[in-house]
């Protein structure tokens, strides 16, 4: 009995480590302004910084950009189809 316990607690804690662990970025180019959303960007060296463009399903490339942490409810108000 107690192992169940300590299994379903452990099986609890993982999903919760899962679900929180997620992150999404507003990355704004400041040479055109243009405003990209990702979930994930990858720091590339000198600055540039590559992401997958939720919007447009590209993947994009800038040397240069200012990138925020915004909230999941902004992130899907800003990616779903209009």
């Amino acid at each position: 009995m107690k192992k169940k316990i300590v299994s379903y607690f452990i099986s609890f804690v993982f999903m919760l480590g899962i679900s929180g662990c997620a992150s999404y970025y507003k990355i704004v180019d400041p040479v055109s302004k243009k405003v990209y959303y990702s979930d994930s960007v990858d720091k590339k060296g000198n600055g540039a910084i590559q992401f997958k463009d939720e919007v447009s399903k590209n993947k994009v490339t800038l040397p240069q950009s200012e990138v925020m942490k915004v909230t999941e409810d902004q992130y899907k108000a800003e990616t779903r189809p209009q």
